[in-house]
């Protein structure tokens, strides 16, 4: 089967320091954006095992087309990723491949920042999409929340974020809780960001308890799914997941952090309950990696990756790319898979369609300077 250039449609540890972001909205969908920090590997996560070049351009690297989960005739996924197969085989997943941001050099600091912002440079903008989408909703009651010591740049600007992180320390007791509360109550400002915490805490159900040591990643799923699903709960959410440059080592290295993926989406579809046939995850980083492996075992920084649509609300069962190839003469640069798919247009049509907003005004608001937008076809359910 010829692949070349053809749509497909049928559309350090993972949590070394795991921190997730909520805001309320008035709406039921959910949208959960999902960042990898550290450029993860697309080819070998979203592997095109019948392109003809990808075994010799992978070398040592490339997966065994009989260990990889196959999707369809053309794409599988990475053996660690089982669950995710689940999901796309019950139309609940999509993946899109030859995504890239408009970033295209290779410092991870500046490529997150353009992802975060939706700049077509670094620092260009000073607030974060994520942040811009929540000025678009109509919003009830809460406050944005973080379980992290700090806002990441996505969901920095206008609306307001509480920041809340998980401790290994042994849980307060309730009376010491109780003469904290009493000593900030004449303070106008810690009054009021001391009983967001306690809020938070209370919504969490008791399943952050410290002296537990680090969660697993299933178990932070779950955690994220016990905010979310509540009636009362936060429809917007972030997920920061770090550890992902696989310059040395990558075989081991990568299969550990997509088994952590794995187990995360997992427990967040396991605790949403009803909630989640409304709910929209994507999977995103700053940019990939080199087509061919270094003299380490690993891969080094490249442009275009692959991106994960999740969750009930997706029209799933379908892999999205304008496949560029892998062979020498189709590489950007001559090291890097090219992209054909802009990580703007998919956002700003996902954002758009979740929560029913003008497509024009969501790329606009989203992406300010972003250069003409790339048709992306139909992503989730009516």
């Amino acid at each position: 089967m010829n692949i070349d250039r053809r749509m497909f449609l049928g559309a350090a540890s993972l949590v070394a320091a795991p921190r997730i972001l909520f805001a309320q909205a008035a709406t039921e969908r959910r949208f959960v954006f999902i960042i990898q920090r550290g450029a993860a590997d697309g080819l070998n996560t979203v592997i095109p095992y019948a392109e003809p070049a990808y075994a010799s351009a992978r070398g040592a690297l490339a997966i065994d087309p009989g260990a990889a989960l196959k999707l369809d005739g053309t794409f599988a996924l990475h053996p660690a990723l089982p669950k995710l197969r689940e999901l796309y085989a019950g139309g609940e997943a999509t993946f899109l491949h030859a995504v890239a941001s408009p970033y295209r050099d290779r410092s991870h600091f500046d490529g997150q920042n353009v992802l975060e912002t939706g700049g077509r440079s670094p620092y260009q903008l000073k607030d974060g999409w994520l942040s811009r989408l929540l000025g678009l909703l109509p919003r009830t009651g809460k406050e944005a929340i973080a379980f992290s010591p700090a806002v990441p740049l996505a969901l920095q600007g206008a609306a307001p974020v509480t920041t809340y992180a998980p401790s290994t320390l042994p849980e307060a007791n309730e009376d010491l809780l109780m003469r904290v509360a009493q000593l900030y109550e004449p303070d106008r400002q810690l009054h009021p960001l001391w009983n967001s915490a306690l809020e938070a805490r209370g919504m969490a159900g008791g399943k952050m308890k410290g002296g537990s040591g680090r969660q697993d990643t299933a178990a932070l799923g779950r955690i994220a799914a016990g905010f979310l699903g509540r009636a009362d709960g936060p429809r917007i959410a972030m997920i920061e997941t770090s550890g992902w440059d696989t310059h040395s080592g990558q075989d081991a290295r990568l299969a550990f952090q997509l088994r952590g993926l794995d187990g995360l989406i997992s427990g967040l579809r396991d605790g949403m309950g009803a909630a989640w046939a409304h709910t929209v995850v994507l999977v995103a980083t700053e940019f990939g990696r080199t087509v061919a492996a270094n003299g380490t075992g690993g891969t080094d920084h490249g442009t275009a990756a692959a991106a994960m649509m999740l969750g009930g609300a997706v029209q799933g069962g379908r892999i999205v790319a304008d496949w560029p190839g892998l062979a020498p003469a189709q590489l950007l640069e001559g090291r890097d898979l090219k992209p054909t798919l802009a990580l703007d247009s998919l956002i700003a049509a996902t954002c758009a369609e979740a929560f029913k907003l003008d497509p024009e005004r969501a790329v606009r608001t989203l992406f300010p300077d972003a250069s003409r937008q790339v048709a992306v076809p139909r992503l989730l359910r009516v």
